[in-house]
């Protein structure tokens, strides 16, 4: 969405609310510097997010100038949580991200076990009664099986997996 700032005010508008706001002004579909500087508006340029760390999120923060004096969005990295206070029970900042990201690992966990779970059932076939299953299979089935055991649990990358024979 296109986003224009009044020089004057410095009050940021769509296109379409700028049409709204010169209604007895014929614009064209296409904004120039010419018709920029008629309306007393600078147009609003699309800027990358904030660099955010471990929980914090980036939040537009309105416009600003950038160094070569064109107005930019302006993005701002803020935490996610806060210390709260809730009938006299204080919760701190840092168990509010122990407990998201708890909830992040279980559903990595949930998905990873899925993974897994499949993984079993496509060499199921090899314990049937009329197949010998190797050694190679059976350490790879426990393996599997192991997976929740592994160091990085639940946050498994490939290389963790261990390779089907």
């Amino acid at each position: 969405m296109s986003e224009y700032r009044e020089r004057t005010t410095g009050e940021v508008k769509s296109q379409g609310e700028w049409r709204s706001a010169f209604k007895n002004m014929s614009l064209p579909r296409v904004w120039t510097s010419n018709v920029c500087d008629a309306m007393n508006i600078d147009p609003v340029l699309a800027s990358p997010a904030a660099t955010t760390s471990a929980y914090q999120t980036s939040v537009r923060d309105g416009v600003e100038q950038d160094s070569e004096g064109n107005w930019v969005e302006k993005y701002v990295a803020r935490d996610m949580f806060a210390d709260t206070t809730e009938d006299g029970v204080t919760t701190t900042k840092a168990a509010h991200e122990a407990a998201y990201q708890a909830t992040l690992d279980a559903n990595v966990a949930t998905s990873n076990r899925a993974t897994r779970d499949s993984k079993l059932a496509e060499t199921d076939w090899h314990g049937m009664s009329d197949v010998t299953m190797s050694s190679e299979m059976t350490t790879y089935r426990q393996a599997l099986r192991d997976i929740t055991a592994h160091e990085n649990w639940p946050n498994l990358e490939d290389a963790d997996w261990p390779t089907k024979p």
